[in-house]
């Protein structure tokens, strides 16, 4: 795959995974400041590409009073700060035709979210920005039926698809990865694992979703072994109060411990090549 496409990425030649990472949501300036730096302290040491990951608005919220967002405009603007300011390209998703060409303006990665990925108008919206388009595999979706979705983008002129794998539904309230998958999508673009979504435990009685986030490494260590071209992740630094997706995702203070092991793999796993 050639990373080059994207805006001011690192450590491209590093033969390392990638790495798209963030919060799950854009809470303020100074979270988004403070994360980005720590995450990206990390990945320069280790040469591991990053594209910086925070959602300006969420859309899919099993509950009407749960945390949206604090305005679009404001959040990508503080997407575009995190870019301006690091050196750092972003990835965002977006949910309605009219986000597409909003957040290409600020971002350089545009994300389909799993439950719309089969939403031809959305996907070909955001194909037609010409930005790279980050496909989440629906988690009621077959690893096959993602050449469709990767055929809408380049049917609509653009050749820089991936596809992110995030689990398929295991029951009504669990997920699993078949690593089965992994090299099957790769025949279509190159292929993310979404480790910290794929470890959701959805549809609980209280509306809000839970996670196994004890089981992060052990998913991540598995996708690299498989060869996934990237890993998608989310950290926050107190996950516990943070506003969206906080019972799935990577307390900061353990980022450096796992990508120190996940770099190590990748190097053993490039030494069978």
């Amino acid at each position: 795959m050639n990373l080059n496409l994207i805006p001011n990425i690192k450590h491209v030649n590093s033969n390392n995974f990638f790495l798209l990472a963030g919060p799950c949501a854009i809470e303020g300036e100074e979270m988004a400041l403070r994360i980005a730096e720590h995450i990206l302290k990390i990945t320069d040491k280790l040469e591991i590409p990053l594209i910086f990951k925070g959602s300006f608005k969420k859309a899919n919220r099993s509950r009407i009073d749960s945390f949206t967002g604090i305005g679009d405009e404001k959040a990508l603007k503080i997407l575009q700060k995190v870019s301006k300011t690091f050196n750092v390209p972003t990835v965002t998703d977006i949910h309605e035709v009219s986000d597409a060409a909003k957040a290409a303006e600020y971002v350089d990665v545009l994300q389909i979210p799993a439950f719309l990925v089969r939403q031809t108008d959305l996907v070909v919206a955001a194909a037609k920005t010409n930005k790279v388009v980050n496909l989440k595999k629906g988690q009621f979706m077959s690893p096959s039926a993602m050449k469709h979705a990767v055929q809408k983008v380049k049917d609509s002129g653009n050749e820089k698809a991936w596809i992110t794998d995030r689990g398929t539904m295991f029951g009504y309230q669990d997920m699993i990865v078949d690593f089965r998958g992994i090299p099957e999508m790769q025949q279509y673009a190159p292929t993310i694992l979404d480790v910290t979504h794929s470890l959701q435990q959805p549809n609980q009685s209280t509306g809000v979703t839970g996670g196994r986030p004890d089981m992060i490494e052990t998913i991540a260590r598995a996708g690299i072994a498989v060869g996934v071209d990237g890993l998608f992740l989310e950290t926050h630094f107190d996950p516990k109060n943070a506003k969206s997706d906080g019972a799935n995702m990577l307390d900061l203070k353990y980022l450096e411990s796992l990508l120190t092991n996940l770099t190590a793999i990748k190097k053993t796993i490039n030494g069978f090549k």
